[in-house]
């Protein structure tokens, strides 16, 4: 753990307790005055609840030129990076592309479309649809273990994360309050429902909030159109393609349009911010991430209208390129915050029930 962005977090941490002015805004500040003391535990699960909507920074009256200099969501994202570049393993991959995320998926992407484009080279000698260029089996063997490898190290990750910051045994209450405050996106309302000031300093907006849930939800119908399609395969025997008033097609279509277009809103909304309002470092893997999300699901919609013509081949390779990278990246990319964060809600649920009841927001 970086001693110096540890002791800074602390630093700042401590005279935000001391002050209290923020007590109204996200569950960091509840969090936080539970506490008189903060171990380096009690600081990584304070910076996994942050979501950097900077309300506190423009409420703040010590930042700077006060001689406090405080920035609350510089030293929470700092923190917060550096604890899944440590819980994460192999840690210096993570770290790797924390600083070249942009031109580590661009070459991965490249390679990898490459790689496909020569193995539909090999047409199997039935099939229809994107299986007549690559096998149903063939795509199983590859994408199987390309997604359950990376799963395999986030979960040892987050079962570290679990010890560090003390999170014990949970109950279904506690994992619904957390997937219910995930599903709302609630830290993202500025404590009050008025949204975050991300994008437009110390004014409101609920762009950021409204970015994300169409991000989310288009990842989450997706994945369900996925999944549908595989019971179909294997269930009943109803293999791809498709047709559009099919379940798949009514999932993923709506799907990845959403994600798109969250990537669009995403994209403009970071270039607005103010990076030194949270890791500058990590800037591009943050960007890097979102393109490729936007990349998944452009290819896809692109793939589904080129079905039966001569470009269904190349767009093939570079959607599967995309997707695999999606999945090898996984733990080293800005993908593994969603892990950690509904993590944190869950620890948070539990530690807030436990608290005295003066000391609950």
């Amino acid at each position: 753990m970086s001693l110096d962005h540890t002791a800074e977090a602390r630093r700042q941490i401590e005279i935000c307790n001391a002050c209290r002015y923020c007590e109204g805004y996200c569950a960091v500040f509840p969090a936080m005055t539970r506490e008189k003391a903060f171990s380096d535990g009690d600081l990584t699960h304070l910076a996994n609840l942050c979501h950097n909507c900077r309300g506190c920074y423009y409420a703040c009256q010590y930042t700077e030129p006060h001689e406090f200099a405080l920035n609350l969501p510089a030293a929470l994202a700092e923190v917060r990076v550096e604890s899944w570049e440590r819980l994460i393993r192999p840690q210096s991959f993570a770290r790797l592309f924390q600083r070249h995320g942009v031109a580590m998926t661009g070459l991965l992407v490249a390679m990898l479309a490459a790689f496909f484009w020569l193995l539909a080279a090999l047409k199997p000698t039935s099939g229809e649809g994107f299986y007549a260029y690559l096998a149903h089996g063939t795509m199983v063997t590859i994408f199987v273990p390309a997604f359950v490898l990376p799963l395999a190290l986030i979960a040892a990750a987050l079962r570290r994360y679990w010890v560090e910051v003390d999170g014990g045994r949970v109950t279904w209450a506690h994992l619904r309050r957390a997937l219910q405050d995930a599903a709302q996106l609630r830290n993202l309302s500025g404590g009050q429902g008025q949204g975050c000031n991300f994008e437009e300093g110390d004014r409101y907006s609920d762009r950021r909030r409204m970015a994300h849930h169409l991000m989310m939800y288009g990842f989450l119908l997706c994945f369900a159109s996925t999944s549908s399609g595989t019971i179909m395969h294997y269930a009943f025997g109803w293999e791809a393609p498709y047709p559009l008033l099919s379940v798949p097609k009514l999932l993923g279509v709506p799907g990845g349009l959403m994600m798109v277009v969250g990537t669009v809103y995403l994209v403009w909304l970071k270039l607005k911010a103010d990076p030194a309002l949270g890791a500058p470092r990590v800037w591009g893997g943050e960007m890097a991430f979102v393109l490729l999300l936007g990349a998944v699901a452009a290819t896809g919609l692109l793939l589904y209208a080129a079905t039966g013509t001569g470009l269904q081949a190349p767009l093939l390779a570079i959607h599967l390129a995309t997707v695999m990278t999606l999945f090898l990246l996984m733990p080293f990319s800005k993908m593994v915050h969603g892990f950690f964060r509904l993590a944190a809600l869950v620890v948070e649920a539990k530690k807030s029930q436990k608290a005295p009841q003066g000391e609950m927001a």
